[in-house]
């Protein structure tokens, strides 16, 4: 079984979705600005809009781990 990928809540929106663009459609699905609020924190972001950082951090290492 594969580890989930490492994921810094600190890192951008927009630093994540350079690394991996499949994170994109995690943020949408979140409600997450991934343009204007791209250059906030993911930690931030989550926390501006009401999203659970736990669960939005899961989404994106389910997403980054997907073949």
């Amino acid at each position: 079984m594969q580890a989930a990928p490492a994921l810094d809540p600190g890192r951008t929106v927009n630093e994540l979705i350079a690394r991996d663009p499949r994170t994109i459609a995690v943020f949408n699905r979140f409600g997450l600005d991934t343009c204007c609020g791209g250059g906030d924190a993911i930690a931030e972001a989550a926390s501006r809009e009401g999203v659970d950082l736990d669960a939005l951090l899961a989404a994106l290492r389910s997403a980054m781990a997907a073949p």
